[in-house]
Protein backbone atom coordinates (compact mmCIF):
# COMPACT_ATOMS: atom_id res chain seq x y z
CA UNK A 1 0.00 0.00 0.00
CA UNK A 2 1.56 3.57 -1.07
CA UNK A 3 0.82 5.48 2.12
CA UNK A 4 -2.48 7.77 2.37
CA UNK A 5 -1.57 11.00 0.24
CA UNK A 6 -1.04 14.19 2.00
CA UNK A 7 -3.68 17.21 1.67
CA UNK A 8 -2.14 19.76 -0.28
CA UNK A 9 -1.51 17.46 -3.62
CA UNK A 10 -4.54 15.52 -2.83
CA UNK A 11 -6.78 18.74 -3.09
CA UNK A 12 -4.97 19.23 -6.94
CA UNK A 13 -5.86 15.32 -8.07
CA UNK A 14 -9.16 16.22 -6.65
CA UNK A 15 -9.48 19.06 -8.48
CA UNK A 16 -8.39 17.88 -11.52
CA UNK A 17 -10.79 15.15 -11.22
CA UNK A 18 -13.61 17.02 -10.93
CA UNK A 19 -12.46 19.35 -14.03
CA UNK A 20 -12.37 15.58 -15.97
CA UNK A 21 -15.87 14.23 -14.74
CA UNK A 22 -17.79 17.49 -15.27
CA UNK A 23 -16.88 18.41 -18.58
CA UNK A 24 -14.98 15.97 -20.04
CA UNK A 25 -12.80 18.36 -21.41
CA UNK A 26 -8.67 16.70 -22.02
CA UNK A 27 -8.18 20.66 -22.53
CA UNK A 28 -9.07 22.03 -19.67
CA UNK A 29 -5.89 23.61 -17.44
CA UNK A 30 -4.89 21.71 -14.57
CA UNK A 31 -4.89 23.07 -11.31
CA UNK A 32 -1.30 24.05 -11.24
CA UNK A 33 -1.71 27.59 -9.35
CA UNK A 34 -3.30 25.16 -6.57
CA UNK A 35 0.65 23.93 -5.82
CA UNK A 36 2.10 26.54 -3.41
CA UNK A 37 5.71 26.95 -2.08
CA UNK A 38 5.11 26.25 1.14
CA UNK A 39 6.68 23.53 3.64
CA UNK A 40 4.53 20.82 1.76
CA UNK A 41 7.41 20.61 -0.35
CA UNK A 42 10.47 21.28 2.08
CA UNK A 43 10.69 17.51 2.66
CA UNK A 44 11.86 14.67 0.77
CA UNK A 45 9.09 12.62 2.51
CA UNK A 46 6.70 15.18 0.75
CA UNK A 47 7.57 15.45 -2.62
CA UNK A 48 8.28 11.44 -2.61
CA UNK A 49 4.44 11.54 -2.00
CA UNK A 50 3.33 13.85 -4.90
CA UNK A 51 2.39 10.42 -7.42
CA UNK A 52 0.70 8.80 -4.39
CA UNK A 53 -3.19 9.77 -5.57
CA UNK A 54 -1.97 8.40 -9.72
CA UNK A 55 -1.63 5.63 -8.00
CA UNK A 56 -5.21 5.04 -7.75
CA UNK A 57 -8.11 7.44 -7.39
CA UNK A 58 -7.13 9.14 -11.09
CA UNK A 59 -7.53 5.58 -12.41
CA UNK A 60 -10.44 4.53 -10.53
CA UNK A 61 -13.28 5.42 -13.36
CA UNK A 62 -10.83 3.39 -16.62
CA UNK A 63 -10.20 0.38 -13.96
CA UNK A 64 -13.80 0.14 -12.18
CA UNK A 65 -16.23 -1.10 -15.22
CA UNK A 66 -14.68 0.34 -17.93
CA UNK A 67 -11.04 -1.83 -18.78
CA UNK A 68 -13.02 -5.31 -17.93
CA UNK A 69 -15.73 -4.22 -20.41
CA UNK A 70 -13.64 -3.60 -23.42
CA UNK A 71 -10.44 -5.41 -22.77
CA UNK A 72 -12.28 -8.62 -21.36
CA UNK A 73 -15.90 -8.84 -22.62
CA UNK A 74 -14.66 -7.50 -25.73
CA UNK A 75 -11.80 -9.67 -25.96
CA UNK A 76 -14.59 -12.69 -25.62
CA UNK A 77 -12.97 -13.89 -22.14
CA UNK A 78 -15.99 -12.37 -20.24
CA UNK A 79 -19.44 -12.56 -20.64
CA UNK A 80 -22.48 -10.11 -18.99
CA UNK A 81 -25.60 -9.19 -19.74
CA UNK A 82 -25.57 -5.76 -17.77
CA UNK A 83 -26.86 -2.88 -20.71
CA UNK A 84 -24.25 -0.16 -18.92
CA UNK A 85 -21.32 -2.75 -19.70
CA UNK A 86 -22.34 -5.26 -22.18
CA UNK A 87 -21.58 -3.54 -25.65
CA UNK A 88 -18.73 -4.61 -26.93
CA UNK A 89 -20.50 -8.67 -26.13
CA UNK A 90 -21.76 -7.69 -29.74
CA UNK A 91 -19.63 -4.92 -31.10
CA UNK A 92 -22.14 -2.12 -30.61
CA UNK A 93 -20.20 -0.03 -28.75
CA UNK A 94 -20.47 3.91 -30.04
CA UNK A 95 -19.82 7.34 -28.74
CA UNK A 96 -22.90 7.75 -26.62
CA UNK A 97 -21.88 4.79 -24.67
CA UNK A 98 -21.51 5.92 -20.44
CA UNK A 99 -18.60 3.63 -19.72
CA UNK A 100 -16.85 5.16 -22.79
CA UNK A 101 -16.47 8.53 -21.02
CA UNK A 102 -15.38 7.07 -18.35
CA UNK A 103 -12.54 5.51 -19.78
CA UNK A 104 -11.52 8.44 -21.73
CA UNK A 105 -12.20 10.97 -18.72
CA UNK A 106 -10.00 9.00 -16.51
CA UNK A 107 -6.92 8.70 -19.06
CA UNK A 108 -6.62 12.24 -19.78
CA UNK A 109 -6.82 12.75 -15.59
CA UNK A 110 -3.96 11.12 -15.93
CA UNK A 111 -2.31 12.97 -18.15
CA UNK A 112 -3.32 15.90 -16.86
CA UNK A 113 -1.85 15.30 -13.21
CA UNK A 114 1.44 13.58 -14.90
CA UNK A 115 1.72 17.36 -16.59
CA UNK A 116 1.39 19.25 -13.59
CA UNK A 117 3.86 17.46 -11.77
CA UNK A 118 6.24 17.28 -14.84
CA UNK A 119 6.17 21.03 -16.07
CA UNK A 120 6.00 22.62 -12.09
CA UNK A 121 6.80 20.57 -9.65
CA UNK A 122 10.74 21.22 -9.95
CA UNK A 123 9.88 24.78 -9.24
CA UNK A 124 8.06 24.28 -5.85
CA UNK A 125 10.65 22.32 -3.91
CA UNK A 126 12.36 23.66 -0.72
CA UNK A 127 16.08 23.67 -0.79
CA UNK A 128 16.63 20.32 1.67
CA UNK A 129 14.75 18.31 -0.83
CA UNK A 130 17.37 16.02 -2.74
CA UNK A 131 17.60 16.30 -6.09
CA UNK A 132 17.52 12.63 -6.85
CA UNK A 133 14.12 12.31 -4.88
CA UNK A 134 12.95 15.10 -6.63
CA UNK A 135 13.53 13.73 -10.48
CA UNK A 136 12.45 9.83 -9.14
CA UNK A 137 8.99 11.79 -8.52
CA UNK A 138 9.07 13.71 -12.15
CA UNK A 139 10.40 10.03 -13.58
CA UNK A 140 7.53 8.85 -11.82
CA UNK A 141 4.80 11.29 -13.62
CA UNK A 142 6.50 10.13 -17.24
CA UNK A 143 6.27 6.72 -16.69
CA UNK A 144 2.33 7.49 -16.03
CA UNK A 145 1.87 9.44 -18.41
CA UNK A 146 3.33 7.16 -20.85
CA UNK A 147 1.08 4.80 -19.62
CA UNK A 148 -2.08 6.59 -19.96
CA UNK A 149 -0.96 7.47 -23.57
CA UNK A 150 0.06 3.17 -24.30
CA UNK A 151 -3.83 2.68 -23.32
CA UNK A 152 -4.97 5.85 -25.08
CA UNK A 153 -3.47 4.98 -28.50
CA UNK A 154 -4.15 0.90 -28.58
CA UNK A 155 -8.03 2.10 -27.38
CA UNK A 156 -8.62 5.11 -29.78
CA UNK A 157 -5.75 5.24 -32.22
CA UNK A 158 -4.77 8.66 -32.87
CA UNK A 159 -5.41 11.34 -29.69
CA UNK A 160 -3.72 14.60 -29.34
CA UNK A 161 -0.33 14.89 -27.47
CA UNK A 162 -0.61 17.15 -24.75
CA UNK A 163 2.86 17.76 -23.33
CA UNK A 164 1.31 20.44 -21.07
CA UNK A 165 -2.20 21.20 -20.14
CA UNK A 166 -1.85 25.39 -19.89
CA UNK A 167 -0.67 25.18 -23.78
CA UNK A 168 -4.34 24.77 -25.11
CA UNK A 169 -5.77 26.55 -22.25
CA UNK A 170 -7.47 29.50 -24.75
CA UNK A 171 -7.62 26.79 -27.71
CA UNK A 172 -9.39 23.84 -26.77
CA UNK A 173 -10.27 22.43 -30.04
CA UNK A 174 -6.82 20.63 -31.31
CA UNK A 175 -5.84 17.97 -33.74
CA UNK A 176 -5.42 14.37 -32.99
CA UNK A 177 -1.52 13.11 -33.58
CA UNK A 178 -0.37 10.20 -36.04
CA UNK A 179 -0.12 6.88 -34.54
CA UNK A 180 3.59 6.66 -34.99
CA UNK A 181 3.84 10.20 -33.62
CA UNK A 182 2.34 9.10 -30.34
CA UNK A 183 4.47 5.76 -30.20
CA UNK A 184 7.46 7.66 -29.98
CA UNK A 185 5.90 9.95 -27.34
CA UNK A 186 5.63 7.06 -25.13
CA UNK A 187 9.17 5.76 -26.07
CA UNK A 188 10.47 8.78 -24.77
CA UNK A 189 8.31 9.29 -21.91
CA UNK A 190 9.55 5.35 -20.60
CA UNK A 191 12.96 6.60 -21.40
CA UNK A 192 13.04 9.80 -19.63
CA UNK A 193 11.50 7.74 -16.33
CA UNK A 194 14.15 5.09 -16.68
CA UNK A 195 16.83 8.14 -17.06
CA UNK A 196 15.19 9.58 -13.81
CA UNK A 197 13.53 6.67 -11.49
CA UNK A 198 15.70 4.40 -9.24
CA UNK A 199 17.07 1.35 -9.34
CA UNK A 200 14.99 -1.04 -6.99
CA UNK A 201 15.09 -4.61 -5.57
CA UNK A 202 11.77 -6.36 -4.84
CA UNK A 203 11.76 -7.72 -1.53
CA UNK A 204 9.93 -9.34 1.27
CA UNK A 205 9.31 -5.97 2.80
CA UNK A 206 6.08 -5.17 0.03
CA UNK A 207 4.96 -1.78 1.94
CA UNK A 208 8.31 -0.68 0.07
CA UNK A 209 7.22 -2.03 -3.52
CA UNK A 210 4.24 0.23 -4.21
CA UNK A 211 6.01 2.51 -6.33
CA UNK A 212 7.21 1.85 -9.63
CA UNK A 213 11.15 2.01 -10.67
CA UNK A 214 13.35 1.90 -13.03
CA UNK A 215 12.59 -1.99 -14.15
CA UNK A 216 9.29 -1.17 -14.10
CA UNK A 217 9.78 1.31 -16.76
CA UNK A 218 12.12 -1.15 -18.56
CA UNK A 219 9.32 -3.71 -18.76
CA UNK A 220 6.92 -1.68 -19.69
CA UNK A 221 8.65 -0.03 -22.82
CA UNK A 222 10.04 -3.55 -23.52
CA UNK A 223 6.18 -3.94 -23.79
CA UNK A 224 5.66 -0.74 -26.52
CA UNK A 225 8.60 -2.06 -28.43
CA UNK A 226 6.46 -5.31 -28.94
CA UNK A 227 3.78 -3.77 -30.32
CA UNK A 228 5.91 -1.79 -32.52
CA UNK A 229 7.43 -5.25 -33.71
CA UNK A 230 10.67 -3.97 -32.49
CA UNK A 231 12.25 -6.81 -31.27
CA UNK A 232 15.27 -6.73 -30.74
CA UNK A 233 14.81 -3.80 -28.75
CA UNK A 234 12.16 -5.53 -26.43
CA UNK A 235 14.32 -8.42 -25.99
CA UNK A 236 17.02 -6.28 -24.63
CA UNK A 237 15.27 -4.45 -21.83
CA UNK A 238 13.46 -7.66 -21.12
CA UNK A 239 17.01 -9.44 -20.40
CA UNK A 240 18.39 -6.20 -18.75
CA UNK A 241 14.98 -6.49 -16.40
CA UNK A 242 15.13 -10.69 -16.12
CA UNK A 243 19.33 -10.37 -14.94
CA UNK A 244 18.34 -7.73 -12.98
CA UNK A 245 16.77 -9.58 -10.69
CA UNK A 246 14.48 -6.96 -8.94
CA UNK A 247 11.38 -9.20 -10.03
CA UNK A 248 10.82 -12.46 -9.44
CA UNK A 249 7.71 -14.94 -9.89
CA UNK A 250 5.29 -15.37 -6.83
CA UNK A 251 5.36 -19.25 -6.04
CA UNK A 252 7.90 -20.13 -8.83
CA UNK A 253 11.52 -21.71 -8.18
CA UNK A 254 13.26 -18.29 -6.21
CA UNK A 255 9.72 -18.05 -4.46
CA UNK A 256 8.93 -21.20 -3.61
CA UNK A 257 6.70 -20.43 -0.55
CA UNK A 258 4.27 -19.04 -2.15
CA UNK A 259 1.64 -19.77 -5.33
CA UNK A 260 -0.27 -18.64 -8.08
CA UNK A 261 -3.05 -17.77 -6.49
CA UNK A 262 -1.23 -16.15 -4.12
CA UNK A 263 -0.70 -13.32 -6.66
CA UNK A 264 -4.50 -11.55 -6.06
CA UNK A 265 -4.53 -11.32 -1.97
CA UNK A 266 -4.74 -8.50 0.14
CA UNK A 267 -1.48 -9.84 1.94
CA UNK A 268 0.41 -9.82 -1.19
CA UNK A 269 -0.61 -6.65 -2.45
CA UNK A 270 2.94 -5.12 -4.07
CA UNK A 271 4.28 -8.56 -4.05
CA UNK A 272 7.96 -9.68 -5.46
CA UNK A 273 6.04 -10.27 -8.98
CA UNK A 274 4.44 -6.56 -9.03
CA UNK A 275 5.98 -4.57 -11.65
CA UNK A 276 3.21 -2.11 -11.55
CA UNK A 277 0.06 -2.30 -10.07
CA UNK A 278 -3.09 0.13 -8.77
CA UNK A 279 -2.62 0.63 -5.63
CA UNK A 280 -6.56 0.24 -3.66
CA UNK A 281 -6.84 0.76 -0.24
CA UNK A 282 -10.33 1.51 1.18
CA UNK A 283 -10.32 4.40 3.43
CA UNK A 284 -13.81 5.98 3.68
CA UNK A 285 -14.14 7.18 0.46
CA UNK A 286 -15.67 7.12 -2.95
CA UNK A 287 -12.92 5.88 -5.46
CA UNK A 288 -10.30 4.62 -2.82
CA UNK A 289 -11.07 0.88 -2.99
CA UNK A 290 -11.14 -1.98 -5.55
CA UNK A 291 -14.31 -3.01 -6.43
CA UNK A 292 -13.70 -6.37 -8.51
CA UNK A 293 -14.72 -8.46 -5.46
CA UNK A 294 -17.90 -7.04 -6.11
CA UNK A 295 -18.41 -7.01 -9.87
CA UNK A 296 -16.88 -10.42 -10.10
CA UNK A 297 -17.63 -13.51 -7.58
CA UNK A 298 -20.68 -14.96 -7.33
CA UNK A 299 -23.80 -13.49 -6.13
CA UNK A 300 -27.20 -15.39 -4.93
CA UNK A 301 -29.43 -16.15 -2.56
CA UNK A 302 -27.61 -19.54 -1.52
CA UNK A 303 -24.21 -17.71 -1.60
CA UNK A 304 -22.50 -14.40 -2.38
CA UNK A 305 -18.77 -13.59 -2.20
CA UNK A 306 -19.89 -9.53 -2.11
CA UNK A 307 -19.44 -7.13 0.80
CA UNK A 308 -23.07 -5.55 -0.61
CA UNK A 309 -26.05 -5.84 -2.07
CA UNK A 310 -25.35 -6.72 -5.69
CA UNK A 311 -22.61 -9.02 -7.57
CA UNK A 312 -21.47 -10.62 -10.31
CA UNK A 313 -21.82 -7.93 -12.92
CA UNK A 314 -19.18 -10.14 -14.95
CA UNK A 315 -18.99 -13.78 -15.76
CA UNK A 316 -16.45 -16.44 -17.57
CA UNK A 317 -17.50 -16.24 -21.30
CA UNK A 318 -18.67 -20.07 -22.48
CA UNK A 319 -15.31 -19.60 -24.62
CA UNK A 320 -12.98 -19.17 -21.61
CA UNK A 321 -14.31 -22.14 -19.75
CA UNK A 322 -12.69 -24.77 -21.41
CA UNK A 323 -8.99 -22.61 -21.88
CA UNK A 324 -7.22 -24.18 -19.49
CA UNK A 325 -5.77 -28.08 -19.40
CA UNK A 326 -5.54 -30.76 -16.92
CA UNK A 327 -3.33 -29.93 -14.29
CA UNK A 328 -3.05 -26.30 -14.81
CA UNK A 329 -3.27 -24.77 -11.37
CA UNK A 330 -4.65 -21.21 -12.85
CA UNK A 331 -8.11 -22.59 -13.52
CA UNK A 332 -9.16 -23.34 -10.31
CA UNK A 333 -7.57 -19.31 -9.55
CA UNK A 334 -8.98 -17.58 -12.04
CA UNK A 335 -12.57 -19.13 -12.75
CA UNK A 336 -14.71 -21.14 -10.09
CA UNK A 337 -16.52 -23.88 -11.66
CA UNK A 338 -19.27 -25.86 -9.75
CA UNK A 339 -17.67 -28.08 -7.27
CA UNK A 340 -14.59 -26.20 -6.41
CA UNK A 341 -13.77 -25.64 -3.01
CA UNK A 342 -12.17 -22.50 -1.71
CA UNK A 343 -11.05 -23.50 2.13
CA UNK A 344 -9.92 -19.72 2.97
CA UNK A 345 -12.81 -17.04 1.72
CA UNK A 346 -15.77 -16.08 3.86
CA UNK A 347 -18.84 -15.48 2.12
CA UNK A 348 -22.45 -15.09 3.17
CA UNK A 349 -25.05 -17.54 2.89
CA UNK A 350 -28.25 -18.22 3.79
CA UNK A 351 -29.87 -15.06 1.62
CA UNK A 352 -27.00 -13.07 2.60
CA UNK A 353 -27.89 -13.61 6.79
CA UNK A 354 -25.34 -15.97 7.99
CA UNK A 355 -21.37 -15.81 7.41
CA UNK A 356 -19.64 -19.01 6.60
CA UNK A 357 -15.79 -19.89 6.88
CA UNK A 358 -14.84 -21.36 3.14
CA UNK A 359 -17.37 -22.92 0.92
CA UNK A 360 -18.31 -25.10 -1.88
CA UNK A 361 -19.13 -23.35 -5.54
CA UNK A 362 -22.73 -24.05 -5.90
CA UNK A 363 -24.49 -25.60 -9.16
CA UNK A 364 -24.17 -23.39 -12.31
CA UNK A 365 -27.75 -22.44 -11.84
CA UNK A 366 -27.11 -21.31 -8.14
CA UNK A 367 -23.95 -19.23 -9.20
CA UNK A 368 -26.41 -16.16 -9.80
CA UNK A 369 -25.08 -13.12 -11.75
CA UNK A 370 -25.56 -13.77 -15.18
CA UNK A 371 -26.15 -16.69 -16.16
CA UNK A 372 -22.34 -17.89 -17.24
CA UNK A 373 -22.35 -21.37 -15.55
CA UNK A 374 -19.50 -20.32 -13.29
CA UNK A 375 -17.72 -16.99 -11.98
CA UNK A 376 -14.84 -15.66 -12.28
CA UNK A 377 -12.47 -16.12 -9.25
CA UNK A 378 -9.40 -13.70 -9.91
CA UNK A 379 -9.40 -11.04 -7.41
CA UNK A 380 -12.49 -12.20 -5.26
CA UNK A 381 -11.06 -12.46 -2.52
CA UNK A 382 -14.88 -12.83 0.11
CA UNK A 383 -16.12 -10.55 2.79
CA UNK A 384 -14.94 -8.98 5.27
CA UNK A 385 -12.36 -10.82 7.06
CA UNK A 386 -9.90 -8.72 8.90
CA UNK A 387 -6.16 -9.01 7.36
CA UNK A 388 -6.91 -11.77 5.00
CA UNK A 389 -9.14 -8.82 2.87
CA UNK A 390 -7.81 -5.44 4.52
CA UNK A 391 -9.86 -2.38 5.22
CA UNK A 392 -13.60 -3.03 2.91
CA UNK A 393 -16.26 -1.25 2.57
CA UNK A 394 -19.31 -2.81 4.11
CA UNK A 395 -22.28 -2.05 1.55
CA UNK A 396 -22.25 0.46 -0.97
CA UNK A 397 -19.85 -0.72 -3.48
CA UNK A 398 -18.47 -3.33 -1.27
CA UNK A 399 -15.02 -1.92 -2.11
CA UNK A 400 -11.45 -3.77 -0.85
CA UNK A 401 -8.45 -3.04 -0.86
CA UNK A 402 -6.57 -5.33 -3.06
CA UNK A 403 -4.70 -4.52 -5.96
CA UNK A 404 -4.83 -4.67 -9.27
CA UNK A 405 -1.97 -5.49 -11.82
CA UNK A 406 -0.87 -3.70 -14.91
CA UNK A 407 2.12 -5.75 -15.14
CA UNK A 408 3.19 -8.45 -13.76
CA UNK A 409 6.82 -10.51 -14.16
CA UNK A 410 4.99 -13.46 -15.58
CA UNK A 411 3.93 -11.50 -18.44
CA UNK A 412 7.49 -9.61 -19.32
CA UNK A 413 9.03 -13.34 -18.99
CA UNK A 414 6.44 -14.07 -22.14
CA UNK A 415 7.69 -10.55 -23.77
CA UNK A 416 11.09 -11.70 -23.38
CA UNK A 417 9.76 -15.15 -24.93
CA UNK A 418 7.94 -13.72 -27.90
CA UNK A 419 10.97 -10.97 -28.63
CA UNK A 420 13.14 -13.74 -28.90
CA UNK A 421 10.78 -15.60 -31.30
CA UNK A 422 10.61 -12.35 -33.31
CA UNK A 423 8.21 -12.96 -35.77
CA UNK A 424 9.41 -16.60 -37.01
CA UNK A 425 7.97 -19.43 -37.16
CA UNK A 426 9.50 -21.25 -33.99
CA UNK A 427 12.19 -20.98 -31.70
CA UNK A 428 14.26 -23.36 -29.28
CA UNK A 429 16.17 -20.66 -28.27
CA UNK A 430 17.67 -21.50 -24.62
CA UNK A 431 16.72 -17.98 -22.85
CA UNK A 432 13.18 -17.80 -24.74
CA UNK A 433 12.58 -21.45 -23.33
CA UNK A 434 13.76 -20.60 -20.21
CA UNK A 435 11.49 -17.55 -19.76
CA UNK A 436 8.06 -19.52 -21.39
CA UNK A 437 8.85 -22.29 -19.26
CA UNK A 438 9.15 -20.70 -15.91
CA UNK A 439 5.06 -19.56 -16.39
CA UNK A 440 4.48 -22.80 -17.34
CA UNK A 441 6.07 -24.81 -14.20
CA UNK A 442 4.60 -22.14 -11.90
CA UNK A 443 0.97 -23.39 -13.36
CA UNK A 444 2.09 -26.99 -12.82
CA UNK A 445 2.84 -27.78 -16.45
CA UNK A 446 5.57 -29.63 -18.07
CA UNK A 447 8.34 -27.60 -19.79
CA UNK A 448 8.66 -27.76 -23.63
CA UNK A 449 11.18 -27.77 -26.24
CA UNK A 450 10.19 -25.40 -28.82
CA UNK A 451 7.63 -22.64 -29.04
CA UNK A 452 5.68 -20.88 -31.93
CA UNK A 453 3.93 -17.75 -31.84
CA UNK A 454 0.26 -19.76 -31.08
CA UNK A 455 2.38 -21.36 -27.95
CA UNK A 456 3.20 -17.84 -26.59
CA UNK A 457 0.07 -16.05 -27.69
CA UNK A 458 -2.19 -18.54 -25.56
CA UNK A 459 0.32 -19.01 -22.64
CA UNK A 460 -0.41 -14.79 -22.88
CA UNK A 461 -4.26 -15.44 -22.35
CA UNK A 462 -4.50 -18.39 -19.72
CA UNK A 463 -1.61 -16.41 -17.65
CA UNK A 464 -3.37 -13.10 -17.69
CA UNK A 465 -7.12 -13.94 -17.85
CA UNK A 466 -8.75 -11.28 -16.48
CA UNK A 467 -6.82 -8.37 -16.02
CA UNK A 468 -7.36 -6.74 -18.90
CA UNK A 469 -5.01 -7.82 -21.78
CA UNK A 470 -6.93 -9.73 -23.98
CA UNK A 471 -7.96 -7.16 -26.21
CA UNK A 472 -5.16 -5.48 -26.80
CA UNK A 473 -3.88 -8.99 -27.31
CA UNK A 474 -6.48 -9.52 -30.56
CA UNK A 475 -5.66 -6.02 -31.76
CA UNK A 476 -1.53 -6.78 -32.51
CA UNK A 477 -2.80 -9.46 -34.79
CA UNK A 478 -3.68 -9.30 -38.62
CA UNK A 479 -6.83 -8.15 -38.41
CA UNK A 480 -8.43 -11.40 -40.70
CA UNK A 481 -6.90 -13.56 -38.02
CA UNK A 482 -8.58 -11.20 -34.77
CA UNK A 483 -11.51 -11.36 -36.61
CA UNK A 484 -11.85 -15.26 -37.40
CA UNK A 485 -10.78 -15.91 -33.57
CA UNK A 486 -13.45 -13.34 -32.09
CA UNK A 487 -16.13 -14.66 -34.82
CA UNK A 488 -15.71 -18.11 -33.58
CA UNK A 489 -16.51 -17.54 -29.72
CA UNK A 490 -19.62 -18.72 -27.94
CA UNK A 491 -20.23 -14.99 -26.46
CA UNK A 492 -23.62 -15.90 -24.79
CA UNK A 493 -24.50 -17.78 -21.79
CA UNK A 494 -24.92 -21.00 -20.76
CA UNK A 495 -27.97 -21.58 -22.06
CA UNK A 496 -27.95 -19.51 -25.28
CA UNK A 497 -25.11 -20.11 -27.69
CA UNK A 498 -24.12 -16.62 -29.60
CA UNK A 499 -21.59 -15.42 -32.06
CA UNK A 500 -20.56 -12.25 -32.87
CA UNK A 501 -18.36 -10.63 -35.90
CA UNK A 502 -16.27 -7.63 -35.45
CA UNK A 503 -15.71 -5.45 -38.20
CA UNK A 504 -12.03 -4.11 -38.89
CA UNK A 505 -12.97 -0.21 -37.25
CA UNK A 506 -14.27 -2.17 -33.96
CA UNK A 507 -10.91 -2.68 -33.13
CA UNK A 508 -10.47 1.41 -32.36
CA UNK A 509 -13.35 2.68 -29.98
CA UNK A 510 -15.43 5.76 -31.20
CA UNK A 511 -14.60 8.86 -29.29
CA UNK A 512 -17.12 10.25 -26.80
CA UNK A 513 -20.02 12.11 -28.74
CA UNK A 514 -19.57 15.29 -25.88
CA UNK A 515 -16.28 15.52 -26.82
CA UNK A 516 -16.57 15.45 -30.48
CA UNK A 517 -18.99 18.29 -29.99
CA UNK A 518 -16.35 20.13 -28.43
CA UNK A 519 -13.74 19.61 -30.55
CA UNK A 520 -14.98 18.32 -34.02
CA UNK A 521 -10.71 18.25 -34.80
CA UNK A 522 -10.93 14.78 -33.24
CA UNK A 523 -12.81 13.75 -36.58
CA UNK A 524 -10.52 15.10 -38.98
CA UNK A 525 -7.00 13.24 -40.08
CA UNK A 526 -4.46 12.94 -37.52
CA UNK A 527 -1.53 15.15 -38.23
CA UNK A 528 2.15 15.05 -37.10
CA UNK A 529 3.46 16.38 -34.06
CA UNK A 530 6.26 18.73 -33.69
CA UNK A 531 8.86 16.87 -31.08
CA UNK A 532 10.28 19.83 -28.65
Amino acid sequence: MIPKITLRFAALAATAMIIFSCTADFTNRPPEDSISLDAYYSTNAQVASATNVMYSRTWFNFETKFLWAVAEVGGGNMYTNSSDVNALRNFSMNGSYGILNDGWQSLWANVAQANAIINFLEDRVGPDVDPEVLQNTIGEAYFLRATAYFYLVRLWGAVPIIENNLDYAGTPQINTNRIEDIYTFIEMDYQKAIEKMYDKNRGSDYTQNGHVSKGSAKSMLAKVYLYEKKYTEARQLAEEVINSGEFKLLGGTSLPGKSYADLFTYPNNNNEESIFALQWYWDGNYGSGNICNTQFGISSAALTTSNCSYGGVFGPSQDILSLYEDGDVRRKQTIMMPGDVYSDIKVLINSGTTEQMGFTVPSAADIGGQGAGAAIKKYVIGIENGNATGPTQVGGNGATSNNTYIMRYAELLLIHAEAVLAGGASTSDAGALASFNAVRNRAGLPSVTSITFTDIFNERRKELAFEGDYWFDLGRLPRAQAIAIMSAQNRGNMWTEEHFTPSESDFYLNYPDNDVAKNPKLLEDPVPYTFN
